[in-house]
């Protein structure tokens, strides 16, 4: 019987949707594990579901042999070692829409915040001050956007934002399509010297870490606010922390920070605690009940389809077959080095065997390859241990 083991609190609708298309061995543990623990849980898991805090590293991958594919129950991957899983035969899926909305309805929402120092006016009135000024607080119409980033989120952000009457801009080192009126930037710094309003929605890695140094930083009107609700290492803390404390800008929103708290049980802690310009969230962008059932459904869907059907459309590090319904007795599944004649090997041995091929599909991603092969009659111990123990071979099974 399949094992899945979900962690870290996933979404109810994930388990509805693998019951419902008839997988019951589901074990869910609500926090995230690392170490022995981790490798405990998952010894004998066939798949795994995780949010953003339990990594899969290529040691503890290196641990699990029998672990067939990884859910990713949020946008980000970062916390799996794509190559390893790739190099293991494990496919990796995750949600890459699902949230979009709320993450950009949560920008939105800070920025008309921060631009009414709405923030500071809480934080004082909770310490007993009345302080009804209107100096340093602004609408948010006909102010300007500047989207790092024109992504799915960047560009919807920037939908909403026009919605609400502000002009957006948007950088991106790769050509994007502008969505309504949004317009191109083309360097970051001139993004930076324009908006009242800088918000960050690029991935994770080392392209972006510290995207925005002390010297961009400083490019920024003293009047605007950053957002950041995409990855925590982006922005250069340090450098933010100083420019707020001399009031070289009027405010921040972090929703996402270098070294996040592994369970709500460990302290939060950054240098932007107790600055009432900044607003601290704590990585609930895609925290809402509609985007945590909607990952729920489609990474769950993703899993389903891949265990019992050999699905791989939208692995974020694999060869993609689409879906086809099984079309006849058996269905051998088969990652393999990306390496001249290895159907022609396989095929052999079907032939030898005296089985007929009703249907096969095969593509290739790098140095791995990935063939779904039906055949019209049941498949033998023997002739699996061939296909298992043939030179190419990173990993077959029946499904």
């Amino acid at each position: 019987m399949t094992k899945i083991v979900l962690l870290e609190k996933i979404h109810p609708s994930a388990v509805e949707h693998l019951r419902g298309q008839g997988f019951t061995d589901i074990t869910e543990i609500p926090r995230a594990l690392s170490g022995k623990e981790l490798a405990a849980a998952l010894a004998d898991a066939d798949a795994v579901g995780i949010r953003s805090t339990t990594h899969l590293t290529a040691e503890v991958l290196a641990g699990l042999p029998r672990l067939d594919v990884i859910g990713c129950f949020c946008i980000g991957t970062n916390q799996v070692d794509l190559t390893a899983a790739m190099a293991l035969g494990i496919p990796v899926f995750n949600a890459p829409y699902s949230n979009t909305r709320s993450v950009a309805e949560l920008v939105i929402a800070q920025a008309i915040l921060l631009l009414r120092r709405i923030p500071e006016k809480n934080a004082r009135a909770h310490r007993g001050i009345w302080d009804k000024s209107a100096q340093g607080a602004y609408e948010v119409r006909n102010k300007t956007l500047g989207i790092i980033g024109y992504g799915n989120i960047g560009a919807q952000v920037g939908i909403l934002a026009e919605s609400v009457g502000m002009r957006v801009f948007y950088y991106d080192p790769e050509s994007k399509l502008p969505l309504g009126n949004a317009r191109p930037v083309p360097t970051l710094e001139a993004l930076l010297a324009q908006a009242d309003v800088v918000t960050m929605h690029v991935p994770g890695g080392a392209a972006t870490t510290d995207l925005l140094t002390a010297e961009r930083i400083a490019c920024m009107k003293p009047t605007a606010v950053l957002i950041n609700a995409s990855r925590g290492g982006v922005v250069d803390i340090a450098a933010l922390n100083t420019a707020l404390r001399e009031q070289r800008l009027a405010g921040a929103a972090l929703d996402v920070f270098p070294v996040e708290p592994k369970s709500e049980k460990d302290e939060f802690v950054s240098p932007l605690r107790g600055l009432d310009n900044v607003i601290l969230t704590p990585h609930i962008g895609g925290s809402t009940e509609e985007a945590q059932d909607n990952i729920g459904r489609e990474v769950a869907d993703k899993l389903a389809r891949f265990l019992s059907a050999g699905t791989t459309r939208s692995a974020v590090n694999f060869p993609e077959v689409p879906h086809i319904e099984k079309a006849a007795t058996s269905r051998i599944l088969n990652v393999h080095r990306n390496v001249p004649g290895v159907i022609a090997s396989m095929n052999a041995c079907f032939a030898e065997s005296g089985l007929n091929i009703v249907a096969q599909q095969l593509q290739t991603r790098g140095s791995i390859g990935y063939a779904i092969t039906d055949v019209d009659a049941p498949i033998s111990e023997e002739l699996m241990r061939k296909l298992c123990g043939a030179p190419s071979t990173i990993r077959c099974h029946l499904v």
